[in-house]
């Protein structure tokens, strides 16, 4: 009897793997929340709208909370990053943003196999020891 020939090549050639710009986003979210010196992301107005979403039922929140201040552009092989992050008051901009770099750089390439490119941070705003939070009264309940 002929031996029967299964499938050519290794199991990985056998198709395609696509990942969604928000899998990337929500991948870069916590890795930047991780840093110590990150304070939230986002602009304060992205912020302000966004907390305002987590306690309307049915809002969105959830995702929109992980990946506020995170944009992603994803290719077959690499991807690209943008955040948007508010830092403590008397940390090193410098030195925070670049932990946040190399920690989405690192937890992005190990989660997807994507050659990240780039990281782009921009600093938003600082948030002072005294400074009230942007999160406004809820009138729900």
């Amino acid at each position: 009897m002929p031996a029967i020939k299964k499938g050519g090549g290794a199991a990985a050639t056998r198709g395609r793997t696509t990942i969604a710009d928000g899998v990337v986003e929500k991948i870069a979210g916590m890795a930047a929340r991780d840093v110590v010196g990150v304070h939230a992301m986002g602009s304060g107005l992205s912020r302000t709208l966004g907390a305002v979403r987590d306690r309307v039922p049915g809002g969105g929140g959830g995702k929109a909370g992980v990946t506020r201040g995170v944009k992603a552009e994803v290719g077959e092989v690499q991807t690209a990053l943008d955040l948007e992050i508010v830092v403590d008051y008397g940390v090193s901009i410098a030195d925070v943003a670049g932990a946040v770099r190399e920690n989405v750089i690192a937890a992005v390439e190990r989660m997807t196999g994507l050659e990240v490119v780039e990281v782009n941070i921009a600093v938003s705003d600082v948030k002072l020891p005294d400074e009230e939070e942007d999160e406004p009264e809820s009138r729900l309940q």
